[in-house]
């Protein structure tokens, strides 16, 4: 008689680099963290903090009773009123019932990292933490996931199997991601928004999680006209070797690549020319990108690659901020 052989255990992944299924699940422990009812506020750290309210979606009307003393005369339901010849009002209930809508990065560009935890694992962790805040609330939250080759929609949900399901999709797109790739991709940035103003948005929380390099002032602008009637929260990851090489450097040789070209940082004129140009380009696009999104009105969450990037999203959203 022959055996059954049993399956292969999953190869367990370094957490730093990449996400998995069963890690997106015990996220869950950190939901209670986060407060995304209408009267939460979200503030940036960084200059020009702006706070946004969380919108619901209206008021349910709950009950039809005679007038009291105190109560608001603009509820006074005057056909009743008229017909029974006493004041009736309505009383109504606040719904706290909103769409979430996460959209995540997954693209070549957030697979990097120099410090702790890759960004695309902060991406991952990040959007698992708002759906389980979301479903905990009961709200419906839905997902638009951009690798390099899609954006792939995710239908408004309240059921746990679903999320689950969308998690290990999330799992397997970010365990796609490695370093032997090129990195160019055939979606940009700005098909986040062409998706959201496709389907028009109206009344919902909208975070989208991304390092925003290739964001462009135009995408804020398209962002800004979206933030009238919908919560845009851009969660923007960097990391500290996108402002400057590490200090140890002259220790550590360090090799650039992008999957395709590669060189050695071996000498100080190549360290300082390419720290100069990081320099630029982080004072050129990220910081006046940053600055843009926040004189727009939209709350920016900023968050690294240094691996406390869980503890700083629940201060973020309406969290203990000590």
């Amino acid at each position: 008689m022959i055996k059954p052989t049993r399956s292969p255990a999953p190869i367990p992944h370094d957490p730093r680099l990449y996400t998995d299924y069963a890690q997106l699940i015990r996220i869950q422990a950190y939901a209670h963290t986060l407060n995304l009812l209408p009267n939460s506020r979200i503030a940036s750290k960084l200059d020009g903090r702006h706070s946004s309210k969380l919108r619901g979606r209206g008021l349910n009307f709950e009950e039809l009773r005679h007038y009291q003393i105190g109560d608001d005369i603009r509820n006074i339901d005057w056909k009743v009123t008229l017909r029974t010849g006493q004041p009736h009002v309505r009383g109504y209930t606040e719904e706290k019932d909103r769409h979430v809508i996460v959209c995540i990065d997954q693209r070549s560009s957030m697979f990097f990292a120099s410090t702790n935890v890759m960004k695309s694992v902060v991406a991952s962790e990040i959007t698992a933490l708002i759906g389980w805040r979301a479903l905990k609330e009961s709200d419906r939250v839905s997902f638009l996931l951009m690798d390099d080759a899609q954006c792939r929609v995710n239908k408004a949900t309240r059921s746990q199997s679903t999320l689950l399901a969308f998690f290990k999709t999330l799992a397997r797109t970010n365990q796609a991601l490695n370093a032997q790739g090129i990195a160019r991709s055939q979606q940009s940035f700005s098909h986040f928004i062409d998706h959201l103003t496709r389907n028009k948005t109206h009344g919902s929380t909208i975070f989208i999680v991304s390092d925003w390099q290739d964001a462009s002032p135009k995408d804020v602008d398209r962002l800004h006209q979206l933030q009238r009637s919908n919560d845009v929260i851009p969660v923007i990851i960097t990391d500290p070797l996108e402002q400057q090489l590490p200090k140890n450097l002259i220790e550590n040789t360090l090799h650039v690549g992008d999957g395709e070209y590669q060189f050695s940082l071996a000498h100080e004129t190549q360290r300082q020319t390419i720290n100069h140009a990081l320099k630029r380009n982080f004072d050129d696009t990220s910081h006046q990108l940053t600055r843009l999104i926040a004189t727009k009105g939209l709350p920016v969450v900023a968050l690294s690659t240094q691996g406390d990037h869980i503890k700083l999203f629940g201060q973020y959203v309406g969290g203990n901020k000590k």
